[in-house]
């Protein structure tokens, strides 16, 4: 197959994550700018939220509002009418800064959390105090239970479209994992989806075919990967991809956020992060 060329829309970033494409845009959390932005295919940039947290996830209730994952509080937020709110405490289940999040078509939210503190770690070159994590639930009205536990650092999240199974990254864990959902959201029959070996998945999304493309965040790719673990297509990026959607007029852009470092020192010292695309074959497909 040949390699899809990739091609720049955006540069000058903190750090991109959360990405989901939404009424002809992608979505985006600049992190460290404390914004959530789009961007077109013509490369055009929009702040559309300010706030005076950490973004990270997005989503959108039924009702078309959107929620924003705000890490370091831990909590979800909604946007109500240009209006900042708190739609849900997460302190409760997370036990570190939160961060990606899937929202179904009911307007439950998943969302998962470092466990531990991820840069301490990576400073001191010691992942010794590395904990396990839960992934919280947050129901329409607020409230929030335990979705699933003992999670090595959930993060990219997706539902397939029959909405009838829930597929996480667990980054520490080098694989994706899957769970059948219930009518009520609640989630059961955890089992390995895909091995990924060495490689570390961060955000993830779904294609038509049942594939998860990954953003490997120990690498500088993305990878279309299949249920049982077997590598369809590597899109080679020039730097780490931390994050990664599918979207575009027919479904088919894969746009990617890269950063030289995910360290939120680095990441305002140096401002290199960057949204880039390539064109595949294979369209989107699920939630989001």
């Amino acid at each position: 197959m040949t390699a899809p060329e990739v091609r720049l829309l955006a540069s000058g970033l903190r750090f991109g994550e959360g990405p989901r494409w939404h009424h002809g845009r992608l979505w985006f959390s600049d992190m460290y700018d404390h914004q959530v932005k789009t961007i077109g295919l013509d490369g055009r940039l929009e702040v559309k939220v300010d706030l005076p947290g950490q973004p990270s996830g997005l989503g959108w209730t039924p009702d078309g509002d959107l929620l924003i994952v705000s890490m370091r509080e831990r909590q979800l937020l909604r946007v109500d009418h240009d209006r900042l709110v708190v739609h849900a405490e997460l302190g409760d289940v997370a036990t570190w800064h939160c961060n990606d999040m899937v929202v179904d078509a009911e307007g439950r939210a998943y969302v998962g959390n470092f466990g531990f503190d991820l840069h301490a770690a990576e400073a001191a070159g010691d992942f010794s105090s590395a904990r396990s994590a839960a992934m919280a639930l947050v129901h329409p009205d607020g409230s929030v239970e335990v979705a699933a536990d003992d999670l090595a650092f959930p993060n990219g999240t997706v539902i397939t479209p029959d909405g009838s199974t829930l597929i996480v990254a667990e980054s520490m864990g080098r694989r994706l994992t899957a769970f059948d959902r219930g009518a009520d959201g609640r989630l059961s029959n955890r089992r390995v989806w895909a091995d990924l070996g060495r490689r570390l998945p961060d955000g993830i999304c779904l294609d038509a075919e049942g594939c998860v493309w990954f953003a490997n965040a120990g690498g500088n790719e993305c990878v279309r990967v299949a249920e049982g673990g077997e590598v369809r297509q590597v899109v080679v990026t020039d730097r780490p991809a931390y994050a990664c959607m599918l979207g575009g007029p027919e479904g088919r852009h894969l746009f990617m956020l890269t950063s030289s470092s995910s360290h939120p020192d680095q990441c305002l010292a140096h401002r290199d992060a960057q949204v880039v695309v390539a064109e595949v074959t294979v369209p989107h497909a699920g939630t989001p």
